[in-house]
């Protein structure tokens, strides 16, 4: 795999689930959307790295999938961290959530929070991933 030729510099997977962590960094890795994918297994994690790279220690990320669901903090508790620590304030990156069971309740919290821009469900496939590029990053040619 040629990184050079990434489009993202980085893509940060959230999610407490080893299989679904495999499954979407190998595809992502297949289809050389990112230079670097680094895999958190929660929230806390989340924002303990978006804090470093806001102090420079880190890479920003360019597109983070978030799990709804898992131990620690979940999604919803990262998003309101995320947005009362002001750490969403200068900050780019593109939020997707991640659900294997995504109940109409999760569907409507989630319209509350400006910067999830879509949920899919586990685990990502090619047609998701250039349907994100294209919509997100205007690059209609990742992965053929």
């Amino acid at each position: 795999m040629n990184s050079s030729n990434a489009l993202l510099d980085l893509i940060l997977l959230v999610d407490d689930d080893d299989t679904t962590n495999y499954l979407n960094e190998r595809l992502l890795k297949e289809m050389q959307v990112a230079k670097q994918i680094l895999v958190l297994k929660n929230g806390q994690e989340a924002i303990e790295y978006l804090k470093k790279a806001n102090n420079a220690l880190e890479n920003h990320p360019d597109l983070m999938f978030l799990d709804i669901k898992m131990p620690v903090m979940d999604g919803f508790t990262f998003l309101e961290e995320y947005h009362s620590s002001g750490l969403d304030a200068g900050d780019h990156v593109i939020i997707l959530m991640l659900t294997s069971s995504a109940s109409f309740y999760d569907l409507e919290r989630l319209k509350n929070y400006k910067k999830v821009k879509k949920h899919f469900s586990k685990a990502l496939t090619k047609h998701d991933v250039q349907e994100i590029m294209k919509d997100y990053f205007k690059q209609k040619e990742v992965g053929k």
